[in-house]
């Protein structure tokens, strides 16, 4: 894929932000440099190596999920100024 300041010139409008002359001839360079790279990558045999999602073995480190009984839904209801049978009522603060 060849970069050419059109191209730029349309990322940047999709992006909502504004380059000058200079920045966006910088850009043409910096973008075609991503490019090529991504070619070289593209180029290397990767058959028989596994997707990871991390280059390091990282392990999940949180707690296991234990279901413990809650409080009683009629006791935290009891104090309640309007509610249902299963939920509290509040007042519309969006109208």
């Amino acid at each position: 894929m060849r970069i050419n300041k059109e191209l730029v010139e349309y990322v940047a409008e999709l992006s909502r932000i504004k380059l000058d002359e200079s920045t966006t001839e910088k850009m043409i360079k910096e973008l075609g440099a991503v490019i090529e790279y991504m070619g070289i990558l593209n180029r290397l045999d990767t058959e028989g190596v596994e997707p990871m999602s991390h280059v390091f073995p990282i392990t999940n480190v949180m707690r296991e999920d234990i279901v413990i009984p809650s409080y009683d839904r009629e006791e935290i209801l009891g104090n309640a100024p309007a509610r249902t049978d299963e939920t509290l009522i509040v007042p519309i603060t969006i109208e």
